[in-house]
């Protein structure tokens, strides 16, 4: 028997230190795992190449629970280690047996999938156990060995009697981490971390159907036919996938496969994604993945973290903010890297230079792969942009080169339920929408309900209007008007339609210059000036005597400092201001000048600014309930 002292110097114990700092002591399992997939990809890697005369076969790797002994096994049928080989593995911590491994065999063992934690991670094992032994056979033909050790630096190596290739790691749990020793607890944590792991993982058994077995019809006593039961048969609990589909070739892989791999992501998720991207690129980094655009709603916090990171099919986290750009971590999928470190701070990855090239490739593989949906079937396309915009606008806010892209294939819809990119619209609108000024009005609305008054009077005059609802429409709309020359964007209700689109030619007012003075200080006495600034224009004398705007600015500025951003002096936190237009030539308005008595005036003024009000959606409370009254008053 050795007896000794591991090598734990201030140099070699630091990194031990920064790689669990910010873990949970669940990783151990992870991190035991990984060992135990690379000791068995390492011989499948040596027998393929000649420098290990063993046969490789099915090998697997297995948990036990033994709850009566307070104990966690973990087994693999790899390459397993001689007691020389524990010695500088094992006792040396800092000296990582996967490095000297690839470094060894770089050329060969660059395809190998071999994760490259040996070493290190393996004192995770601590975090968890007093005491862990190692039984451990090499692939070569030398005795096998018997590590132990109780958390201290102080260790026991010796003979052990184990035959068959391979190594158990044993954990004796400790009082605290008992809950390590409940089958569910682990079936939870090989679930989370260990789903997708490129070697057959085992945990117990289970009862399935015999395959071979074909249940009969029989006939009871009275001649009836019933079908006797399927024979059952215990085998392996089998609870991973070893082969998940973005280890595979898109060509290999059908439109069927890609919706099996989504439920095995989301099993409670029961609606179908839209569609997939798949990732697969080995320079200048390596990178496979797919990544699936689900039916998305308004609210985009909801959606975020549903994208798995893999480390060589180890799980490492859902939080994969500063890797895939933050308008994509709406979606839904997997990627998986080899060039992203398991276990560092999320402040490392943002400033690392393999991930920002990640992040790079994976908003210029989306948009192309938008642009090429767009392109095969644009009906296709159009019938998804209601599900698909939010994303597409976030990008195009949150990624200039993005951006630059999505102009081939970004969708305005119309209230008329027609579709044009930005160059299509261009076209359709120019002659009838671009004002005296020179500058192309795009009328838009956000509520089709609320502002079909306005809809209505822009349509009369022959304008397209289209449909942009999304919660972060002003901060986009900003965008692109600071992006192309002479265009502005406008809101239906954000003045009276001539005003939006102002023309050369004007409209005379009725009312000589005493009369317009005389309805200006009426309608200033009736009407509230804290909630209304009042417009007197002449319009037609066909359009509403009382129509309530609210400004594009002012209102823009409020809703973008909602959303984050844009609120400059504090607009998000005014109260609510409306414009107030008065047509002059309408016959109502003449009919509130030449009324006599004060007590009907203002009860014409009031009853026509609740009515423009009630279009608006403003009269609400105690004022809806006056109006009500007053009007039926007024037609009895």
């Amino acid at each position: 028997m050795t007896k000794g002292s591991i090598n734990v110097s201030v140099e070699n114990i630091f990194p031990l230190i920064k790689k669990f700092l910010y873990s949970d002591h669940e990783i151990f399992l992870r991190e035991l795992i990984s060992n135990a997939t690379d000791a068995t990809l390492k011989l499948k890697h040596l027998t393929n190449i000649g420098e290990a005369k063993v046969e490789y076969g099915n090998p697997q790797i297995e948990i036990k629970v033994d709850k009566e002994q307070k104990k966690l096994h973990i087994i693999d049928q790899g390459l397993g280690m001689t007691a020389e080989e524990v010695e500088k593995y094992i006792n040396q911590v800092a000296f990582s047996g996967a490095e000297e491994f690839l470094d060894k065999y770089k050329d060969s063992a660059k395809d190998s999938g071999i994760i490259g934690h040996f070493g290190l991670g393996f004192y995770s094992a601590f975090m968890v156990a007093d005491k862990v032994e190692i039984i451990t056979k090499s692939f070569k033909d030398e005795p096998a060995a018997h590590w132990t050790c109780d958390g201290s630096p102080e260790f026991t190596l010796e003979s052990s009697e184990k035959t068959e290739r391979g190594t158990e790691i044993i954990l004796h749990i400790s009082e605290d981490s008992t809950e390590f020793l409940e089958e569910t607890r682990i079936r939870e944590l090989l679930n989370k971390y260990n789903k997708f792991m490129p070697v057959a993982i085992k945990f117990g058994t289970k009862e399935i159907n015999d395959p071979e077995h074909e249940p009969k019809t029989v006939k009871d006593e009275e001649g009836k036919e019933t079908i006797e039961p399927h024979r059952q048969i215990t085998v392996d609990d089998i609870i991973n996938n070893p082969n998940p589909a973005w280890t595979k070739q898109p060509a290999d892989l059908k439109d069927e496969d890609y919706s099996n791999f989504y439920r095995e992501l989301y099993p409670m998720q029961f609606e179908e994604p839209l569609f997939n991207i798949h990732l697969n690129v080995d320079y200048p980094f390596n990178l496979t993945g797919i990544l699936y655009f689900p039916k998305m709603s308004n609210d985009m916090q909801i959606q975020k973290d549903k994208i798995q990171l893999y480390q060589n099919q180890v799980f490492v986290t859902d939080n994969v903010e500063g890797i895939v750009p933050e308008f994509l971590t709406m979606l839904r999928g997997v990627i998986d890297s080899p060039d992203i470190p398991l276990n560092v701070s999320r402040s490392y990855l943002q400033a690392d230079g393999a991930v920002k090239k990640i992040s790079s490739y994976i908003t210029r593989k989306v948009a192309d792969k938008l642009k090429s949906l767009f392109n095969n079937s644009r009906e296709d396309f159009e019938a998804k942009w209601n599900d698909i915009k939010i994303v597409i606008e976030y990008g195009m806010l949150s990624e200039e080169k993005f951006f630059e892209k999505a102009e081939a294939f970004t969708l305005y819809p119309t209230v008329d339920g027609k579709y044009y990119t930005y160059q299509e619209l261009y076209d359709k609108i120019k002659a009838n929408q671009t004002d005296k000024d020179d500058k192309l009005v795009i009328l838009y609305t956000s509520d089709q309900d609320a502002q079909h008054s306005y809809i209505e009077a822009a349509k009369a005059k022959g304008y397209e209007v289209l449909v942009l609802d999304s919660p972060i429409v002003s901060h986009l709309i900003q965008k692109l008007e600071g992006s192309k020359e002479k265009i502005a964007f406008a809101r239906v209700d954000g003045d009276h339609i001539d005003n939006l689109i102002k023309k050369d030619d004007t409209t005379v007012s009725k009312l000589d210059e005493d009369q317009t003075k005389a309805l200006d200080e009426l309608l200033k006495d009736v009407i509230p000036s804290e909630k209304f600034m009042v417009q007197l224009e002449a319009m037609d004398s066909s359009a509403n005597p009382f129509i309530i705007t609210q400004p594009e600015f002012m209102r823009r500025m409020k809703e973008m400092q909602q959303t984050g951003g844009g609120g400059m002096f504090g607009m998000g936190n005014m109260p609510e201001m409306h414009n107030l237009i008065v047509n002059t030539n309408s016959d109502l308005v003449s009919d509130i000048l030449n009324t006599e008595a004060k007590e009907d005036k203002e009860r014409l003024i009031n009853q026509s600014l609740d009515l423009a009000r009630l279009s608006q959606g403003l009269l609400k409370g105690e004022e809806l309930t006056n109006f009500i009254k007053r009007s039926y008053q007024m037609i009895k």
